[in-house]
């Protein structure tokens, strides 16, 4: 059976749209590996692409990818919202069909030592992957964002798994995991309070007792001019997106805030946006693109594809 694992790196650079516009070429001119997402946000000055196929095709794609980042993007001058060590941020394998945890394990420890002697980079082992349980929590391994990280990386500690005891002069560091599907959703209060945006994020989070398996934070979208809850759902089954919504739709309320929109960033199961149309009541037998669109209505979602739908792209991006 063909094994197919999807990775979604995470590039410090969403304001110069020519830079992403290369990653994704990097990406879209290597055979059999399919891009099927790419997202950027200037606020967060953060780009996402999500690639899929067979392992090997997936892993030239991301080396290529490394190498537009080395070259273009200067950690030194970067700036943004979001928690960040280098320019190639984060790399995460998930595992497809299959493709097994152990699978995407084993090819993020490739990856990561060889980025690390092709690049000098110091890259740290994450989530599944993780050589040690403090580092399983992407949080741990980023604290202290880039800036610290150049102060403390020779701290015993801080040592990375691959590359030197040093960060790279302009590309920084780079986190690379395993972990199983990641939904990375925001909801945008109808709001400019962002202390309001973080005292619910602290208030939903499972780090503080919140949803479980949900991480959040709260940030200032200028371009938007609304403050935001920012979360990473990493088991959509254990808390649904249906109850982050409705969540977080309960904490702005009792501060006289409401909603004014959500959105995904990048792609998500199929079966997490059917669940959603189940609790919003929208009929079964209806078309199933008419139960996507009911789900993207319940949740406010700002610009939504049924493209958005993992199986549904990578069906068209392999029929293609």
């Amino acid at each position: 059976m063909t094994k197919l694992v999807e990775a979604v790196p995470n590039f410090s650079e969403g304001r110069r749209i020519e830079v992403v516009d290369k990653l994704a070429a990097a990406v879209q001119a290597f055979p059999g590996a399919h891009l099927l997402d790419r997202t950027s946000d200037a606020s967060h000055n953060r780009s996402v692409l999500t690639i899929a196929g067979e392992p090997a095709a997936v892993l030239e794609a991301l080396e290529r990818t490394v190498a537009v980042a080395v070259s273009e993007i200067d950690m030194e001058h970067h700036v943004g919202e979001h928690p960040r060590i280098g320019a190639v941020d984060v790399v995460p394998f998930v595992p497809l069909a299959g493709a097994t945890m152990a699978d995407c394990i084993e090819l993020a420890r490739t990856f990561g030592a060889a980025v690390a002697e092709r690049f000098s980079i110091p890259v740290y082992l994450y989530g599944e992957a993780a050589t040690s349980p403090a580092r399983q929590r992407l949080a741990y391994v980023r604290r202290g964002q880039y800036e610290g990280l150049k102060t403390h990386i020779g701290e015993p500690d801080r040592a990375p798994d691959f590359g030197p005891v040093k960060v790279h002069a302009t590309a920084g560091a780079m986190a690379v995991g395993a972990r199983p599907f990641l939904i990375a959703y925001n909801i945008n209060l109808d709001s400019r309070d962002v202390e309001l945006a973080k005292r619910i994020a602290r208030r939903i989070r499972e780090s503080s007792g919140g949803l479980p398996r949900v991480q959040a934070n709260g940030f200032w979208i200028e371009e938007l001019g609304l403050a935001q809850v920012s979360m990473n759902l990493l088991d959509f089954r254990t808390t649904p997106l249906w109850l982050v919504w409705e969540a977080v739709r309960s904490e702005a309320a009792e501060d006289g805030v409401h909603l004014a929109e959500s959105e995904l960033i990048g792609l998500a199961p199929l079966g997490a946006l059917l669940d959603v149309a189940d609790h919003a009541g929208i009929p079964v037998r209806l078309p199933e693109l008419e139960r996507l669109a009911g789900a993207a209505e319940f949740l406010k979602l700002r610009d939504f594809s049924p493209m958005q739908a993992l199986e549904l792209r990578l069906e068209a991006a392999r029929g293609a």
